[in-house]
């Protein structure tokens, strides 16, 4: 246990930080799963699902809960493979 105010503090804020990164980081692979799912099957509403895989991968790398450069290559990859599913 800190006995430093300032690291006290520190500790309180990055443990907010922590439950705030992953409940992020969980919408997203659901998200992305879910957006899989639909291209894989060929859903009517791929399109949407995956719209809003894009939004979360986007915003998460915008706001630092993932690195910019993996939400850019995740998003990167789900629509590599969203055009193989249209052209197939």
């Amino acid at each position: 246990m800190a006995n430093i105010k300032g690291q006290i503090k520190r500790n309180r804020q990055n443990e907010k930080r922590r439950v705030r990164n992953k409940a992020a980081r969980s919408e997203i692979k659901t998200r992305v799963r879910v957006a899989r799912q639909a291209v894989d099957e060929g859903a009517e509403d791929a399109g949407e699902k995956l719209r809003l895989a894009q939004k979360r991968l986007a915003m998460a790398g915008a706001k630092g809960r993932v690195h910019p450069k993996q939400a850019a290559r995740r998003i990167s990859r789900l629509m590599q493979r969203a055009s193989k599913g249209a052209q197939a």
